[in-house]
């Protein structure tokens, strides 16, 4: 009873969510410049997602109890593997991880046990942070491919699709 209690609590913040975003903002969309953010890493460190530009930049927008964003996570750590090469000229694979937790702890526990190298940033708001406000998060997991300059190159790409795609825009 506590899960359909909640699943329906859910359900109702995201129509809210839903209906704000629809009346305050037009949607985000290929060739857009990715809007910006700057949030808090675990340890605190604030780390921007411009501070990237002039690598292909994965936003993740995951959370340590979204069970689909969980079984994303091993892609995700193959195509950083494959596509990840620090100090190389040509683009690079970056991963900006936004989470949408609001438990600290959990997130923490959640990044050291998938062992995610990549960047991870929270305001710990789950779906009231200004971020998914911002990119108008109907759910997670979902993505965004930023290009070199900070243009949007992609939406929602994943599994088999998000290869492909990145094997045609990070240089080898």
């Amino acid at each position: 009873m506590r899960n359909v209690k909640l699943l329906i609590g859910f359900a109702c913040l995201l129509f809210f969510l839903n209906k704000e975003r629809s009346l305050a903002q037009t949607p985000i969309k290929v060739g857009d410049m990715a809007p910006e953010i700057e949030l808090p890493t675990p340890t605190g460190k604030m780390v921007s997602l411009s501070s990237l530009k002039g690598n292909v930049v994965l936003i993740d927008f995951w959370a340590s109890w979204c069970a689909p964003c969980i079984q994303e996570q091993p892609e995700l750590k193959k195509l950083y593997a494959k596509y990840h090469r620090s100090g190389q000229t040509a683009a690079n694979l970056e991963i900006y991880a936004v989470s949408l937790d609001s438990k600290k702890d959990a997130w923490e526990r959640a990044i050291k046990k998938l062992g995610l190298p990549w960047t991870q940033v929270s305001d710990l708001k789950f779906w009231t942070s200004s971020v998914a406000k911002t990119y108008q998060l109907d759910g997670i997991p979902f993505n965004v491919v930023v290009d070199p300059k900070g243009y949007i190159i992609a939406l929602n790409l994943h599994g088999k699709d998000l290869d492909q795609f990145l094997s045609k825009r990070v240089g080898r």
